[in-house]
């Protein structure tokens, strides 16, 4: 019951966010990798993967416990 109310917080906080915040960063890096080289812009998105690639991890590990745990609490009822 616990998981399901802050999948609940967490989903109410995303939808209060204002889309032009969400899609903002896009643009602008969209503008800039069109004025690069071939060679810059690569290395502009590996930077961008890079810098995603921290938080893709915890919320991928975090989904994998929270999976494992529902299916350790399903096999033992």
């Amino acid at each position: 019951m616990k998981m399901r109310k802050w999948i609940l917080i967490a989903m109410l906080g995303l939808m209060l966010m204002p889309a032009m915040a969400e899609a903002q960063g896009c643009s602008i890096c969209t503008k800039t990798a069109d004025g690069l080289d071939d060679k810059s812009a690569k290395g502009l998105n590996g930077g961008i993967l890079y810098l995603a690639a921290f938080p893709l991890t915890i919320l991928g590990t975090l989904g994998f416990i929270w999976w494992r745990s529902n299916r350790q609490e399903g096999n033992s009822k």
